[in-house]
């Protein structure tokens, strides 16, 4: 609708304005006249808000409309008045610029209405009366215009002076969609755009580390477009909104849905980016339904606003922090304002308001004669600064349009066109009285300074705007944000900052994991997985271990895994020990014992050399099952293998060398035969010798081309180490078993034959046995070997070095030993040789 009537208005006036030599200007109903207004060579128009509630009239067309009624005066928007009228009367005074020209001007109300509005922007662009024969000249009266408060405002303003060049320039118009210089080539404002502000706002938030906040803006186009920008920043700092949601002072369905909103919600803050007026009805309602508790993050719109000051406020609003306009006092503004103002400016006295003559006149200005007494010490004029500084903006412009000198005069007859006015303006830069910079960016703003305010009570329960921290994004980045949070206080009045999160903080250990359907800061804490970890809170993702490193138990830290090897402290190690020392004290007393009975016919038979130095070999098959116990080392790992091959080459080579004495010494009894003779003592050592140096020269080749080594196995545990010792060449292992295991089979093969032969102690039979346990333990040895985990690999070969030694030793010694022990009657030659009865 409004745009409609903007694009209708607009085109009227433009249409007359191409017609000029053509029409007779007239004044189409009542006119409306300026709330302020003063005659001069320059007029300067203005629109204020200085009334915030319009009644409008019954449209039933039955009758002519009645104007429009305002009410309820805006003390900040009338302060801007009186500080336009404060700033003209001070430029008119002086003698540097624009020495002899003076400045009128025609303030305007719009009642916060975008109705009104528009109905004051036709005004000041024209002639409030003209003559019946006059005719339009195509020349506006207004070289520029001051306004308006609201961006929704200042938007249709701008474009509707748009068209004819009409420089507008705003004292608080901040909606960053007013920086586009395609849409509005010709608007300036004297205040910093919504961009600074926006962002600023997620920086705070991101400051104190509130990741989950409510956001709520006004349904215009400084609470849309500011809301937008704040919520693109908030995003890029990781920061998740449970809520957006807007409202228009005059939707109270709306409103009401915005409350329930944030009374359902779980954000602790909230992100207010409205209005005064809006944040005042969204305050009486929060009071209403007693909601409290809640921190709340302003803009300058309404975080200094004493219109929100009520008794019951700060207990909402209590603790809220906000950017706002720096606060600046203008030197001689206060005397002025009290007593100045309404001797002279104000048209309507209070004497003469009460006159029969002046009582119609003076009846719109009852409600603005209340403001007479106000005597406050320090009211809130933050925003009158900006206005003072555009009215100087303007002036300086003009003072270099009419090529005014110092101290001298200026060309009144020049006659300035707008497009000149807006070039001027683009180009003005001066200092005024109380220090600021004035000068026009490249999108016709300011730079961004802001305070950073903090609602707090004082003793007494007075409310104060105490300043915390400014933002200047004039500074180099790291320096543009500063905040002392030791002097904030909190929502509710409170010391200790709260706490508005989705989740609580993931502490290291555990990785976020997101909740489906919900923001990115809405997560689960998930333990990290065995071998991985998180050193940080809220890690997104857990981090693998190095190879040689595991988690530790809380999985915050990667702690060296756990080598395993068997070792001589462990039970398993300690028990193994245990049967091969008690395998080595054994074969010494039966080495002993044997020694002891040297010249006995048991002893004596099938070599009692060969069985010394079967014991002998039996004593090292013990001793190297210790070998495998203990750290491996590139040293034990070859001795291991190779130890383990020679002493049982040597101990199969004994017994085979045994077994083939009993069959020689069979053959030898048969008449004829002289075997003995080629398998002799000397044969019989030459033949051990023979078989072990096979094995030797196999256990050198292959400590030659790949020898064992140590190896830290990690594939079988992933938490540990398992320090095994490789085999480096599966090949030579397996020529090592496969010799001792060939060895094995001939000796079992011949000492089968022999089981047989006719004698009373036939050493064969033990051998026979001997050699089936030695391959029984071998055969179940290698499937046990290969499906054995980390150390039990070793104590299985360990257990089959045992068990086979142990095996050769009781079925070749143990029946020896018990002859000598138990039974020595059959110790004799004869009972040997079965001629005993």
């Amino acid at each position: 609708m409004f745009g409609m009537l903007i694009f209708l208005c607009t085109l009227l006036v433009h249409y007359c304005y191409a017609n000029a030599d053509n029409r007779v200007c007239q004044m189409i109903g009542e006119p409306k006249y300026p709330l302020l207004s003063r005659d001069g060579d320059i007029t300067i128009g203005a629109l204020f808000a200085v009334r915030s509630i319009e009644t409008l009239p019954s449209f039933e067309f039955t009758q002519k409309p009645q104007p429009l009624v305002c009410s309820s005066v805006s003390l900040r928007d009338f302060q801007m008045a009186q500080t336009m009228t404060f700033t003209v009367e001070e430029i008119n005074r002086s003698e540097t610029l624009l020495p002899n020209v003076s400045i009128g001007y025609r303030i305007y109300d719009t009642c916060s209405s975008r109705l009104s509005s528009m109905s004051a922007t036709m005004s000041v662009m024209n002639d409030q009366e003209f003559a019946a024969l006059d005719k339009c000249n195509g020349q506006t009266p207004i070289h520029a215009i001051i306004g308006e408060t609201e961006s929704s405002a200042t938007v249709i303003l701008s474009r509707t002076t748009g068209p004819f060049k009409i420089p507008v320039i705003s004292h608080s118009a901040t909606c960053e969609c007013l920086s586009n210089r395609k849409n509005y080539p010709s608007f300036f404002r004297t205040i910093a755009s919504d961009y600074h502000q926006s962002r600023a706002l997620a920086y705070i938030v991101k400051h104190f580390g509130w990741s989950w906040v409510g956001a709520v803006n006004s349904d215009n186009d400084y609470g849309n477009n500011g809301m937008a920008i704040f919520l693109r920043t908030a995003q890029e700092e990781g920061i998740c909104i449970e809520y957006t949601e807007k409202f228009y002072r005059t939707e109270p369905e709306k409103l009401q849905k915005v409350v329930n909103v944030i009374k359902q919600g779980t954000a602790k803050v909230i992100v207010a980016f409205l209005t005064s007026l809006e944040m005042d009805d969204l305050l009486e309602q929060l009071n209403i339904q007693n909601i409290t508790g809640l921190q709340m993050i302003g803009v300058e719109a309404w975080i200094t606003a004493e219109s929100l000051i009520t008794p019951n406020s700060f207990h909402v609003l209590g603790g809220s922090l906000g950017f706002a306009i720096r606060k600046i006092d203008i030197e001689g503004f206060s005397d002025y304002a009290i007593k100045t103002f309404w001797d002279t400016a104000f048209p309507c006295s209070q004497e003469n308001g009460n006159s029969s003559q002046d009582a119609l006149s003076c009846n719109r200005y009852k409600d603005l004669l209340v403001l007479k007494n106000y005597k406050e010490d320090e009211p809130e004029r933050r925003y009158s600064c900006n206005v003072y500084k555009a009215v100087y903006a303007v002036a300086h412009a003009l003072h270099s349009l009419l090529k005014c000198k110092e101290n001298d005069s200026c060309d009144k007859g020049l006659i300035i066109q707008p497009q000149e006015m807006v070039e001027a303006l683009r180009k003005v830069n001066f200092t005024v009285k109380f220090g600021d910079r004035v000068w026009f960016d490249s999108t016709g703003g300011a730079v961004a300074q802001y305070e950073v305010v903090n609602w707090q009570q004082d003793s007494d329960g007075s409310i104060q705007f105490k300043a915390v921290g400014y933002y200047d994004a004039s500074l180099p980045p790291d320096q543009r944000f500063v905040l002392n949070t030791e002097n904030i206080i909190w929502a509710g009045g409170q010391l200790q900052k709260p706490r508005s999160v989705c989740s609580e903080s993931c502490p290291p250990g555990t990785r976020k994991a997101g909740q489906k359907g919900r923001p990115v800061c809405c997560y689960d804490c998930i333990p990290c997985a065995d071998g991985e970890i998180s050193n940080e809170t809220d890690s997104n993702n857990c981090m693998q271990c190095p190879g040689e490193y595991w988690s530790n138990a809380e999985k915050n830290k990667c702690v060296s895994k756990t080598v395993e090897f068997l070792s001589f402290t462990e039970v398993m190690g300690i028990v193994l020990v245990f049967f091969s020392l008690f395998g080595v004290g054994i074969s010494v007393l039966v080495t002993v014992l044997f020694y002891s009975k040297k010249d006995t016919p048991i002893v004596k038979a099938n070599n009692s050399e060969l069985s010394f130095l079967l014991l002998f070999s039996l004593i090292l098959c013990f001793l190297c099952s210790l070998t495998f116990i203990g750290r491996p080392t590139e040293w034990s790992c070859m001795l291991r293998h190779t130890a383990f091959g020679i002493t049982f080459v040597l101990c199969i080579s004994c017994v085979l060398g045994k077994t083939i004495v009993v069959l020689m010494a069979f053959k030898a009894t048969l008449p004829g035969s002289n075997v003995m003779k080629w398998f002799g003592p000397l044969q019989q050592r030459l033949s051990v010798l023979s078989f072990t140096l096979i094995q030797v020269l196999i256990c050198v080749l292959w400590l030659t081309i790949s020898p064992p080594f140590p190896y830290k196995n990690m594939k079988y545990y992933k938490e540990k180490i398992i320090l095994e010792c490789s085999l480096g060449s599966t090949i030579g292992f397996s020529a090592v078993l496969g010799y001792i295991g060939l060895l094995a089979l001939f000796c079992f093969i011949l000492a089968f034959l022999a089981r047989t032969l006719p004698d009373n102690f036939n050493e064969a039979k033990f051998i026979t046995f001997s050699m089936l346990i030695f391959c029984a333990v071998w055969i179940t040895f290698i499937p046990a070997y290969v499906s054995s985990p980390g150390k039990f690999t070793v104590a299985v070969e360990i257990f089959a070095i045992l068990a086979s030694s142990f095996g050769l030793f009781f079925c070749i010694f143990a029946p020896k030993c018990y002859i000598i022990l138990f039974k020595p009657e059959q110790n004799t030659k004869q009972h040997l040789m079965g001629k005993t009865k």
